[in-house]
Protein backbone atom coordinates (compact mmCIF):
# COMPACT_ATOMS: atom_id res chain seq x y z
CA UNK A 1 0.00 0.00 0.00
CA UNK A 2 1.41 3.45 -0.88
CA UNK A 3 2.81 5.46 2.02
CA UNK A 4 0.45 8.47 1.59
CA UNK A 5 -2.56 6.17 1.93
CA UNK A 6 -1.03 4.55 5.03
CA UNK A 7 -0.48 7.99 6.59
CA UNK A 8 -4.11 8.92 5.89
CA UNK A 9 -5.23 5.62 7.45
CA UNK A 10 -3.01 6.30 10.48
CA UNK A 11 -4.71 9.67 11.02
CA UNK A 12 -8.13 8.15 10.35
CA UNK A 13 -7.62 5.52 13.04
CA UNK A 14 -6.39 8.12 15.56
CA UNK A 15 -9.53 10.20 14.99
CA UNK A 16 -12.07 7.38 14.54
CA UNK A 17 -10.82 5.22 17.40
CA UNK A 18 -10.59 8.19 19.76
CA UNK A 19 -14.17 9.15 18.82
CA UNK A 20 -15.38 5.59 19.56
CA UNK A 21 -13.61 5.64 22.94
CA UNK A 22 -15.12 9.02 23.85
CA UNK A 23 -18.55 7.89 22.65
CA UNK A 24 -18.28 4.76 24.82
CA UNK A 25 -17.40 6.83 27.87
CA UNK A 26 -19.69 9.84 27.34
CA UNK A 27 -22.39 8.83 24.85
CA UNK A 28 -24.90 8.05 27.59
CA UNK A 29 -25.05 11.76 28.54
CA UNK A 30 -27.21 12.74 25.54
CA UNK A 31 -30.64 11.07 25.81
CA UNK A 32 -31.18 10.49 22.08
CA UNK A 33 -27.83 8.66 21.93
CA UNK A 34 -28.67 6.18 24.71
CA UNK A 35 -29.46 3.20 22.50
CA UNK A 36 -26.53 3.83 20.13
CA UNK A 37 -24.21 4.16 23.12
CA UNK A 38 -25.38 0.85 24.59
CA UNK A 39 -24.93 -0.85 21.20
CA UNK A 40 -21.37 0.47 20.77
CA UNK A 41 -20.51 -0.43 24.38
CA UNK A 42 -21.90 -3.93 23.78
CA UNK A 43 -19.86 -4.32 20.59
CA UNK A 44 -16.77 -3.20 22.48
CA UNK A 45 -17.49 -5.73 25.24
CA UNK A 46 -17.98 -8.43 22.59
CA UNK A 47 -14.62 -7.58 21.05
CA UNK A 48 -12.77 -7.46 24.38
CA UNK A 49 -14.33 -10.48 26.05
CA UNK A 50 -15.55 -12.80 23.28
CA UNK A 51 -13.06 -12.19 20.47
CA UNK A 52 -10.53 -11.80 23.27
CA UNK A 53 -10.89 -15.51 23.98
CA UNK A 54 -9.08 -16.20 20.68
CA UNK A 55 -7.03 -13.04 20.16
CA UNK A 56 -6.14 -12.03 23.71
CA UNK A 57 -7.88 -10.16 26.51
CA UNK A 58 -9.06 -6.72 25.44
CA UNK A 59 -8.74 -7.46 21.73
CA UNK A 60 -9.99 -4.65 19.49
CA UNK A 61 -10.21 -4.96 15.71
CA UNK A 62 -9.61 -1.21 15.31
CA UNK A 63 -6.43 -1.38 17.39
CA UNK A 64 -5.32 -4.40 15.39
CA UNK A 65 -5.86 -2.59 12.07
CA UNK A 66 -4.21 0.60 13.34
CA UNK A 67 -1.17 -1.36 14.53
CA UNK A 68 -0.91 -3.03 11.10
CA UNK A 69 -0.94 0.37 9.40
CA UNK A 70 1.69 1.75 11.80
CA UNK A 71 3.89 -1.31 11.31
CA UNK A 72 3.72 -0.82 7.52
CA UNK A 73 4.80 2.79 8.12
CA UNK A 74 7.78 1.50 10.10
CA UNK A 75 6.61 2.71 13.52
CA UNK A 76 7.46 0.56 16.50
CA UNK A 77 5.93 2.72 19.24
CA UNK A 78 2.74 0.73 19.81
CA UNK A 79 1.69 -0.32 23.30
CA UNK A 80 -0.19 -3.37 24.51
CA UNK A 81 -2.98 -0.92 25.39
CA UNK A 82 -4.49 1.55 22.91
CA UNK A 83 -5.50 3.91 25.73
CA UNK A 84 -1.91 3.81 27.04
CA UNK A 85 -0.71 4.56 23.51
CA UNK A 86 -3.09 7.57 23.26
CA UNK A 87 -1.95 8.90 26.65
CA UNK A 88 1.67 8.66 25.50
CA UNK A 89 0.94 10.33 22.14
CA UNK A 90 -1.46 13.05 23.29
CA UNK A 91 -0.23 14.15 26.72
CA UNK A 92 3.24 12.55 26.68
CA UNK A 93 2.85 10.92 30.09
CA UNK A 94 4.02 7.36 30.67
CA UNK A 95 1.62 5.81 33.15
CA UNK A 96 1.95 2.12 33.94
CA UNK A 97 0.05 -0.03 31.43
CA UNK A 98 -1.55 -1.98 34.29
CA UNK A 99 -2.84 1.27 35.86
CA UNK A 100 -4.21 2.41 32.49
CA UNK A 101 -5.83 -0.99 31.86
CA UNK A 102 -7.43 -1.01 35.31
CA UNK A 103 -8.73 2.52 34.83
CA UNK A 104 -10.00 1.66 31.36
CA UNK A 105 -11.96 -1.35 32.61
CA UNK A 106 -13.42 0.58 35.57
CA UNK A 107 -14.51 3.48 33.37
CA UNK A 108 -15.89 1.06 30.76
CA UNK A 109 -17.90 -0.88 33.34
CA UNK A 110 -19.23 2.37 34.81
CA UNK A 111 -20.30 3.65 31.39
CA UNK A 112 -21.88 0.28 30.56
CA UNK A 113 -23.85 0.18 33.82
CA UNK A 114 -25.03 3.79 33.40
CA UNK A 115 -25.98 3.23 29.77
CA UNK A 116 -27.84 0.01 30.58
CA UNK A 117 -29.71 1.68 33.44
CA UNK A 118 -30.73 4.66 31.28
CA UNK A 119 -31.88 2.43 28.43
CA UNK A 120 -33.94 0.21 30.74
CA UNK A 121 -35.44 3.29 32.38
CA UNK A 122 -36.36 4.70 28.95
CA UNK A 123 -37.89 1.36 27.81
CA UNK A 124 -39.99 1.14 31.00
CA UNK A 125 -41.30 4.67 30.49
CA UNK A 126 -42.63 3.82 27.02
Amino acid sequence: MPEPILKILDIFFFVFHTFIILFNVLGWIIPRWHLANLIVLSLTAFSWFILGIWYGWGYCIFTDWHWQVREMLGYDDMSSSYIHFLILKIIHVDISVSVVDTGTVLIFISAFVISTYLNIKKWRQK
